[in-house]
Order: structure tokens, then sequence, then C-alpha cells
């Protein structure tokens, strides 16, 4: 044979798949589906290798599915909208849209040179008009179910850029691009309204357990944050009502804990909570207070919880809802605005968080709970439950009762309340952006919000626009901002703000089962999702375990509830992969250790960077770059090119005939064959089938038969198809003339052994071995054993252990 030559394999192959439409899938097949899905990808530029790892894991699955009579549907689209896009714009002096295009060629190109069976004919972008016309469709469907809202809501924003940032772009409290300190502002907002879904997301993640990682269903059930407690008001004391001008009566907490009600010293207010909001704004506190409360609410959320405790005094008080004592209201960096009202009932000694405060500002500590066995710890909260102490009629009760009777206490006097509360939060998803699907809602003096004429859709976005990074270029383009009500035929304006990107990312996947012919005039077609969801594996990072993910539940359930599907959960199976990190890292330009999968494909071919990604590491573990292993997986295909020589011809084996070398050699072929139904059934584990095929290949070269050769080659080109598929498309053909892959039969004669090796130890160490017939019982093994031994088993035997198959050990005083 020739050489072996991946990049002229390669090519011949990709063009012959996409000649022949080999990874389409045929509508309305008889055979049983598989929908296997990796998260699309946000067209940056170039491919990395993380791309490379999910997309070569998908497509392992399905060749392995496709080749076992599966109709396989393995789609590839773009998440093609985004602020990166304007970003780009802006430095380089071209148009978001241009850029974005120019990417997606690029990396489509790149993935193509990969071989990754994807079926292209269903390639999608989500900034494609005619993605964008289906899912303003959906928007107003969902407008018009009462499960999107506008109101006002704080949001970061960048006095010389104009815009609107989200919390991860403010850095130490300013603008990540100009570095100018970002401010609060209040703006209208859309939201989709996730909470009426957060007890069945909650529920439902059970129906997933076993197909989802208990890591990401743990992450989801803290994200949501079910919580069971009371929910009443603190009056506020008449001279607190008249500091704060008459504005309030009162404020709202949560807590969990009605157990500690007495044990309550002081209460805590966010920062941005509207009564710490009114003080700031009427500059009732002092300047140097307004000046740390300005930059901690500039802070983001996630960022407080690592900040030391900090915290104000606001000059007001409540009344304690049973003692009637005053407590002095404080604002605290800890309490968040999103989260139970914004305010908490302190209890210092019951709660670790409040007593750490507590202790910076001597304020008043009350134990009202004692462990029912032991003492409390010296100079810290008591943090369990226990004995209610000091609780007036409640003192002596264990806190499981007291809860349930304070509460009915609080609802007997018509002061509070038992309540469910949730940690989610509705889903914000506008966006003061340019690159980004417009909202297709329209704003009438008259008529108030409107949603747009579906034969209007899609609402696009004007070219002819200026973007220059400051301010949202919707608001200045009269083009696209002048409109006619769609109710009453006069003038209006039409919304600005685009959607999150996560909107885009959230029905993708059911998009893509429908055919091309049928995309024009719906979303997607009742048929094919009939036919192919739920998605039956989906793969991407562990980063999307919240975020994407839950969205993607929630928009389902949505749609569901509109009459548009009728199934509940969208991903059947979820596969998290790990990053590709080199030299202990993550691959970055700035660390300089990024690792360029085109220069890898030139120099060793695709056939090797795929057998390599999928052998490094299991795919949910990290995996570190090696070039040394990249170089021995090209060695380990140029050997198995090589020796496709020894192959004579397929025949019936008479396996009883064959010599112990040769039979060695079909059993590890057929222990490989095992091993992959093993990885794509149940471990996911493909560094131990490609193991197990190396070893394959090592005990084929130690025997000569030619039909045990062909035999094996055979097996192993069809278990290495789904990750070196070139080469192995190429030899099957070349040897065996077929050109399609079918499942593989395993004889069980192949695991019948003649003669069983024992390794034999005394006291557990290893002296030797003995090859005993497969049939001996335990005594002729022992026996043999000894007799292999000789002099060096001496002393006094205790006892004689047997491991079947494998082992005989000798305990000797």
């Amino acid at each position: 044979m020739q050489p072996y030559s991946p990049k002229a394999i390669e090519q011949k192959w990709q063009r012959a798949w996409e000649d022949s439409r080999a990874f389409e899938p045929i509508a309305s097949s008889e055979k049983p589906k598989k929908y296997i899905l990796s998260m699309f990808p946000y067209p940056s530029g170039r491919i990395h290798m993380g791309h490379v790892r999910n997309y070569t894991i998908g497509d392992a699955f399905a060749r392995y599915y496709r080749s076992h009579g599966f109709n396989v549907l393995h789609p590839m689209g773009w998440d093609s909208f985004g602020m990166p896009a304007e970003n780009a714009a802006i430095k380089h002096g071209t148009h978001p849209k241009k850029w974005t295009y120019d990417n997606i060629a690029q990396m489509r190109a790149e993935l193509k040179r990969l071989g990754l069976g994807f079926a292209w004919e269903r390639e999608l972008a989500t900034s494609d008009p005619l993605y964008t016309k289906h899912e303003q469709s959906l928007f107003i469907d969902l407008w018009n179910k009462g499960l999107i809202y506008r109101k006002k809501g704080l949001l970061n924003w960048c006095p010389h850029d104009h815009t609107v940032l989200a919390n991860e772009q403010v850095i130490e409290g300013k603008c990540w691009r100009c570095d100018t300190p970002v401010v609060l502002k209040e703006m209208n907002q859309y939201y989709f309204k996730i909470t009426a879904y957060a007890q069945e997301l909650l529920d439902d993640l059970e129906t997933l357990r076993g197909g989802w990682s208990n890591q990401v269903l743990t992450q989801q059930e803290n994200w949501i944050g079910r919580s069971q407690g009371l929910s009443f008001d603190f009056a506020l004391s008449e001279e607190s009502k008249a500091r704060l001008g008459g504005k309030f009566e009162s404020f709202a907490v949560f807590t969990t804990r009605a157990d500690t009600i007495y044990g309550v010293t002081y209460a805590a207010l966010s920062p941005e909570h509207p009564i710490t909001r009114y003080l700031c704004e009427n500059r009732l506190l002092a300047d140097d207070v307004l000046a740390r409360l300005e930059a901690i609410s500039r802070t983001p959320p996630k960022d407080r919880g690592a900040q030391e405790k900090e915290g104000f005094a606001l000059g007001i008080s409540a009344i304690h809802p049973l003692t009637k004592k005053p407590i002095p209201v404080w604002t605290a960096n800890f309490v968040l605005n999103d989260y139970g009202g914004g305010a908490v009932m302190s209890v210092p000694m019951h709660d670790s968080r409040d007593y750490e405060f507590a202790q910076k500002y001597n304020l008043p500590l009350l134990t009202v709970i004692k462990p029912k066995n032991g003492s409390a710890p010296a100079n810290a909260a008591f943090t369990e439950a226990g004995v209610l102490v000091d609780s007036g009629e409640f003192s002596g009760e264990e806190s499981g009762e007291a809860i349930a009777r304070i509460i009915a206490l609080f609802e007997a006097k018509q002061i509070g309340r038992g309540e469910i509360n949730y940690k989610l939060k509705d889903w914000g998803i506008s966006r003061q952006r340019y690159w980004g699907a417009p909202i297709p809602l329209i704003i009438c003096d008259k008529c108030g919000i409107v949603p747009e004429n579906k034969a209007n859709l899609p609402v696009t976005l004007p070219e002819n626009v200026a973007i220059t990074g400051k301010g949202n270029p919707l608001e200045n383009s009269a083009d696209f901002k002048e409109c006619v009500c769609p109710k009453c035929g006069g003038a209006a304006r039409r919304e600005t703000d685009t959607m999150d990107t996560f909107v885009q990312s959230s029905w993708y996947f059911l998009r893509f089962t429908t055919p091309i012919e049928l995309l024009q005039n719906a979303p997607f077609d009742s048929a094919a999702l009939r036919e192919f969801m739920p998605v039956d594996l989906y793969i991407g990072g562990i980063e999307h375990a919240i975020l994407h993910l839950l969205y993607a539940r929630f928009f389902t359930k949505a749609l569901r509830d509109t009459g548009l599907l009728d199934f509940n959960e969208p991903f059947e199976r979820l596969l998290t992969q790990g990053m590709v990190l080199k030299d202990g890292a993550k691959m970055s330009k700035s660390k300089g250790n990024v690792v360029d999968p085109d220069a890898m494909i030139e120099r060793f071919g695709a056939d090797a960077v795929r057998l390599f990604i999928l052998f490094a590491a299991p795919p949910a573990k990290e995996l570190e770059w090696n070039d040394s292993a990249l170089e021995g997986c090209y060695r380990f295909l140029n050997r198995l090119w090589s020796n496709a020589s020894n192959v004579k011809k397929l025949a019936a084996l008479d396996h009883a005939s064959l010599a112990p070398n040769e039979k060695l050699a079909r059993r590890k072929v057929y222990e490989a064959a095992l091993k992959s139904e093993e990885v794509f059934g149940k471990t996911h584990a493909f560094n131990t089938l490609i193991a197990a095929c190396m070893e394959a290949l090592n005990a084929l070269q130690d025997q000569a038969n030619g039909e045990v050769w062909s035999e094996g080659y055979l097996v192993l080109l069809t278990l290495l198809e789904p990750i070196a598929p070139h080469i192995s498309c190429e030899l099957l053909q070349t040897l065996f003339g077929r050109t399609s892959f079918e499942p593989i039969a395993i004889p069980n004669e192949v695991f019948e052994l003649e003669n069983i090796t024992y390794a034999i130890t005394i006291n557990g160490k290893r002296r030797a071995e003995v090859s005993v017939s497969a049939d001996s019982d335990t005594a002729a093994v022992i026996g043999a054993a000894k007799a292999v031994l000789g002099d060096k088993l001496t002393g006094e035997i205790v006892k004689e252990i047997v491991v079947p198959n494998k082992l005989v050990n000798f305990v000797v005083k």
C-alpha cells in the first residue's frame, strides 16, 4: 500500500460524504431515531480545541448510532447574535453582520476539515431574518399568554458609553470597556415570567435523574432555591415614617427560621432597597456613607458575598411584630435586593453572617435557641435547630414544632403568612444593543404596548446605522423607530431594545428537527417534533449548567402551554465535557498557550486529532494537551494503515483449530467490541475503547494468520469509524470493498479459555505465575502453584486463597 497520507484520504471522504448526503436524516423514517446535539458555537472567528472536543464527542455518538440502524439527527448552527460582534465592529470599522457571517464561513470550513458528520442542510444562524421572524412570532405568543411583561428595574449604566452593562461587565465598579464608574439607572425592562414555572422546573429535575449528572441537577436546584418560611412586614416607627417623608409605612421580610423571631436585634436592607434609595436620593445620610453605598451598588451581587461585611445605620427603626420593641434598621452589603424583597430580619446568635456583622458594629446579641444536648459554641452563632428559650409562649418547644406554631400565630393575627419563596427571579431579556433580535412590540400613546402584526414579521435591524459603542443605535434610527400602531393606526414608536441572546439558544434545538422545505412558514413542524424530540444526548460545557439549560427547559414548558409542544423536557441525557488545558491552564491568547486546531490537522490529520481528543481523558474530565500523545495517536494510525497489507480475505474461522496466539488476538479484538458497547451505552469513556483497540492491534501483530488479520481488521475498523472515520472508511473500502459499517456480531467462542494464567503471591507479594487448564478445580490450581514455587514456599502455610481465574495467595508464618 501507499504510505499513509491523511490529507488526501480525508479530502476524498469529506467530498464523498457531502455528495452522498450521508449525514442527512430521513424524514418519516421507520428506523428508530437518535437526536445527538452539541451546543452550537458563537462565531468568534476560529474554532478552538474546546470546540474540537465537544463536536468530536457528538460526532462519535452520531456515527455509532447511524451504523447501528438509527435515523440520526446531528445538526449544526451558529449562536450568532451578541455583543462581541458590536465590539468587533467598533474595533475593526466593519458591520456586525459582515463580521459575523465571515466568521461563520471560516468556522464552517474548519469544522468540515475535522470530518464532522453534521446534517449541514439544516444549518441555521440565529441572526438570520427567517429565524428572527419565527422567534418574534413565539415572543408574541408568550406575550399574549401573559408570560412576558415590562417593568422598571435598576440596571448598571455607563454614563460615558450611554449603555446598560451586564453584571459581568462591571469590573470593580467600573465599565469594563472605558473604565468609567458605573451608576444604577432605573429603566424599563422586559421579563420572561420564569418564576411561574419555578416549582415545575424543580419537580421535573427528578425526571432527568439518571440522564443528567447529579452536579448539574444540584446546581439547578440551588439556583431555583426553593425555601419555605414566614413572610411578614416590619412596621416603621412613627419617627421613622416622618424621616422618610411619609412615603413608607413598613418593609417586608422573609425568613426560613421563624423559631428565631424573638432573637431579632436589628433589620438590614439592601443598598438598592427603596427605603435606602430614598434616604440616598434625599441626601439624608452623611456624604461618606452615600459614597460607600454608591460604590457597593456598583459591585455585582455575586462579588459582594466575598467582601468583608459592611453596613451603615439608617437612622430609622422598625417595630418587632411580637414584642413591639423598636429595633434599628441598617443597610448592609450582604443583603441582596433580588431575594426576600431586599430586607432581612437579623438574628446574630443564630445566623453566622448576622453574627459577624453584629460583632463588627457592636449590635445586641440575644440567644433564643439552645442545643437539645450539650452546649452552644462559645463566641459564635448557634445555627442548628434546638429548643427555644426566652421566646414567650414558645419557650421549651423544639424548633420544628415552634416554626409551625409561630407561622400559625402570625396568620391568626393577620400580620404574616407561611410562604414558599424562590431565589429564582424572572428573566430580564432587554438589551440596549444593536446586534440582537428586535423585540416585536410597539409603544402607542393611545393603546399602550401592542405586539406587531405577525404578517409584518420579521422586524429586522436597519443596516444604515452608526455603531460607536455609545448608546443603542436603534434609538437614533428614525426609519426603525417610527411606525404605525397595529391597533389604532396612529403614529407610534417601535421598541428599540433587543433580546438577550439566551432567547435564541432556548429553542434552536426545536428548529433543527424541521426539514429545510418546511422552515418558511412556521418555527418548527409538529410532525418533525414528534419524530425527533426530545434530544437524546445533549453535549456541552458545565458552565452552561444553569442559565442556558434552565432557560431552555422553561421555554419548552412555556411553548407547551401555548399549545405548540406536547412534551415537558427538551434534553433526555446530558453530557458535560471538561475543558481542554495546556500547561495546567485553560487555553487563552493572553496566556500564550493556545493550540491551533488547523495547524494540528495540517500536521497530523483530522483522524489523529480526533483520536487524541477522545483518548487523552474521559469526556467529563479536564483534558491536558500533550503534543507527544498526539504524535503517539498519529503513529497508531500509521501502524493501522501499514499493517493492512496483512489482510487477506474474509473467511469463517474454526476457533478450536487456531494457535494460542491467534486465539488471543481474536479475544482481544472482540474484547474491544464489548468495550465499544459499554462505552457508547453507558460509560462514555472513549479512552478505554481506544486502549482496547490498541491492545487488539498489538495482539494481531503477534500472530501471522491472514484470516485472523482480516476478521480483526473488519472489527477494528468498525469500532474506530466513529472516532477516526476517514482512515476507517478508506481501509474498509480498500480491503473489503464496502462503503458502510454494520454492527459487530460477537462470537462467544473467543472468550472460552483452554488455559488460565494465575499470579502466585506469598503474603501478598508476587513471586511467580502458573498456567493451568481452564477446567482445573481449586485443589489442582493450588497444587500447580506449589509446584511452581518449589523452595520459595517455606514456613507454615496458614491459609491458601484462590481468586478464580486470577490469583493464588499463600499466607505463611
